[in-house]
């Protein structure tokens, strides 16, 4: 009943830009934390950054200084704007948000269907 639909990805240069865009929709209840996690070819997923509904964030050391996160709550977007791309940032990314259906007693992790990043020259 809850989806999370991404955007956002492509091929940039090394120093390029791109702004990732997630959008949850169906019959919420609420959302709790949002936030971006990404996997390489024979990597482990890996989390880049986190976003509380407060406001709080949380990001991957590696990308610190970088990339931004940034939620809009009453589109239920969450936004990943990345700035200096390197190679070694070229992955599948994914949305994820725990969000509590209107159908259900509890909030459930969500996962949107990863959306490529490339990196290179």
């Amino acid at each position: 009943q809850v989806q999370l639909v991404e955007s956002g990805g492509g091929l940039v240069q090394p120093g390029g830009s791109l702004r990732l865009s997630c959008t949850a929709s169906g019959c919420i209840f609420s959302i709790n934390a949002m936030g971006w996690y990404r996997q390489a070819p024979g990597k482990q997923r890996e989390l880049v950054a986190a976003s509380s509904n407060g406001g709080s964030t949380n990001y991957a050391d590696s990308v610190k200084g970088r990339f931004t996160i940034s939620r809009d709550n009453v589109k239920n977007t969450v936004y990943l704007q990345m700035n200096s791309l390197k190679p070694e940032d070229t992955a599948i990314y994914y949305c994820n948000a725990e969000i509590r259906a209107r159908i259900q007693p509890r909030a459930y992790d969500y996962w949107g269907q990863g959306t490529q990043v490339t990196v290179s020259s």
